[in-house]
């Protein structure tokens, strides 16, 4: 049996329509359906984001798990707790602004159990606008471990709303770090790495990942920028034994990040 956990964080400023489309991706429209959902409330919501999970409890009863923390912790608090509530043998994680395709867990559990030895699997991906019109059709990650690696030394290998973990991953690594704001992820993979899991993708598009203006605005945060500069380049090049091109990636991204919107959109589709 597939004892799976889906976990997703949710803040006041998401969207009521979006976090009712995530929640019936993961659930109803999903061909292997997950046993549970831990949905952590990250600190006080509008009412519409309250009555969105009021009637998904009612439609989905037990299934969806409810935890709500009295104030905003960030993302990576937030999944921390919501892993100490994950009864399954795998998590899955997703936002609660995408949108998973329905044989997405049915890929990934396969994966996994065909695959003992690889503890973290992402799939491919494609991209949505605010009206859920596809952006990009297809974003393509690497598969194999090795490969995953090498790409870390440009950007993320996996995109993190995408992925299932065995629950023995937060076993060898101690959950989700706050050092970075916005860039949880990044550090997990990191962590991951230096811990000697095994990471994979697999060439399947799992999950339409929402890019609209929110998007470009995170990524123009100067604290959470001027940290994951200093990050690439004094831990994960150092560590992970990257090089000098590594580097100057690191910088291009920081730069990257202090750009008219515009300009940020396009070269965010060609370096994707």
């Amino acid at each position: 049996m597939a004892n799976i956990s889906v976990l997703l964080s949710v803040y006041a400023q998401e969207s009521a329509v979006f976090l009712e489309q995530a929640i019936y991706s993961i659930f109803n429209k999903q061909t292997l359906k997950p046993t549970e959902i831990i949905l952590v409330q990250d600190g006080p919501l509008t009412l519409e984001l309250k009555n969105v999970i009021d009637n998904q409890k009612k439609l989905l009863g037990d299934v969806l798990k409810v935890v709500p923390l009295d104030q905003n912790r960030g993302l990576a608090n937030a999944l921390n707790v919501g892993i100490s509530y994950c009864s399954g043998d795998f998590i899955a994680r997703m936002d609660t602004d995408d949108i998973s395709t329905e044989n997405r867990f049915l890929e990934q559990f396969t994966f996994l159990v065909n695959n003992p030895d690889v503890d973290v699997v992402g799939c491919w991906i494609s991209e949505i606008d605010e009206h859920n019109n596809i952006i990009k059709a297809k974003v393509e990650y690497p598969l194999e471990h090795n490969e995953l690696y090498s790409f870390f030394e440009k950007r993320d290998p996996l995109a993190h709303p995408s992925v299932m973990f065995r629950r023995s991953f937060f076993d060898k690594v101690k959950g989700y770090s706050n050092t970075i704001p916005l860039a949880e992820d990044t550090h997990l993979w990191y962590d991951g790495f230096r811990a000697g899991c095994q990471f994979a993708n697999i060439s399947y598009i799992g999950l339409q990942f929402r890019r609209n203006s929110a998007f470009y605005k995170r990524r123009s945060n100067l604290e959470k920028s001027i940290k994951l500069l200093k990050f690439r380049l004094f831990y994960i090049n150092r560590h992970l034994n990257y090089g000098v091109k590594a580097d100057l990636y690191a910088v291009a991204y920081f730069c990257l990040s202090f750009m008219p919107s515009i300009v940020k959109k396009f070269l965010y589709r060609f370096l994707r």
